[in-house]
């Protein structure tokens, strides 16, 4: 079962109307990084663990809290939207051309089809989708994809911080930052309790016997590059991360492979009869062809 309270997670007001920060925010809630992509994550990695524990709480504590913050955004977005003058639109327009070409940074949807309410959308006007979800029963391979989104997802919350000063969006964006900043270490000391624990270690997964991996030309710790520099990091010498083997370099990919040949010249006997003549679907086939 899922509650629901009233209260929000923290304050969601702003200080004034603006529907250009209303679609900044946008990204922040749908976009492929934002709340609904976490909250959705979150929980479908929860709900496809099959053995309780304290991963499955954590993955659950945390995913609840995302749909929080998804409410908290919308109710932002509202707000953002609620009264804003036309002028604003008009003021934009005139400080900035290239706010102009999108009218004045308005996302005119916001009005035609929410009725001044936020969209499951980024602020493009993309609708949400469940590609962006990652949840593929690996938890050491999830709790990276969690970590890098958590990432993502801060790094454009920072942006649009920066991009305003209203001073109610930036004491909302300021909580979810530092909330954001709490879930990527939790996903990374998560990720390393796994290994510790011995539940799952690197190459993920670590089920497939590596004896099965290509090892005849280094193809599982060899590095290739034409950049001269690449031989310089770390990943192009010494131990590899997963501590089974050696990282190695070499100056550009080498020819393992051979030429492909051509497809046979063989006639199809489906569109070819013993003469080696087009029969009459083949004919259709290229009457259709010559009409496209």
């Amino acid at each position: 079962m899922f509650f629901h309270k009233q209260e929000l997670q923290y304050k969601a007001s702003p200080a004034k109307p603006d529907v250009l920060q209303a679609r900044r925010m946008q990204e922040l809630l749908g976009g492929q990084y934002g709340e609904i992509t976490v909250a959705m994550q979150y929980m479908f990695q929860g709900w496809n663990i099959h053995v309780p524990g304290k991963y499955r709480d954590m993955i659950f504590g945390i995913g609840a809290e995302e749909v929080g913050h998804v409410e908290m955004l919308a109710v932002m977005i509202a707000q953002l939207l609620e009264k804003a003058p036309v002028e604003q639109a008009e003021d934009a327009i005139s400080r900035d051309p290239a706010v102009a070409a999108v009218i004045g940074g308005m996302d005119v949807q916001h009005a035609i089809v929410a009725g001044a309410g936020a969209r499951p959308v980024d602020s493009m006007g993309n609708p949400w989708s469940g590609s962006y979800v990652t949840a593929s029963g690996n938890l050491l391979a999830d709790f990276h994809a969690n970590a890098a989104a958590e990432m993502q997802g801060r790094v454009q919350a920072t942006r649009v911080f920066h991009a305003t000063d209203d001073k109610g969006v930036r004491d909302l964006l300021s909580f979810m930052i530092a909330r954001d900043t709490m879930h990527q270490n939790q996903w990374l000391a998560a990720a390393a309790e796994l290994q510790a624990e011995g539940h799952e270690e690197l190459p993920v997964p670590s089920n497939f016997p590596q004896r099965l991996e290509d090892s005849s030309v280094a193809h599982q710790y060899q590095n290739f590059s034409d950049g001269q520099q690449a031989r310089e990091g770390s990943w192009a010498s010494g131990p590899a991360p997963d501590g089974k083997g050696q990282f190695s370099y070499t100056d550009g990919p080498q020819d393992h492979g051979v030429v492909p040949l051509p497809p046979p010249t063989t006639p199809d006997p489906r569109f070819y009869g013993t003469t080696g003549k087009p029969n009459l679907v083949e004919k259709v086939v290229g009457t259709v062809k010559d009409a496209l």
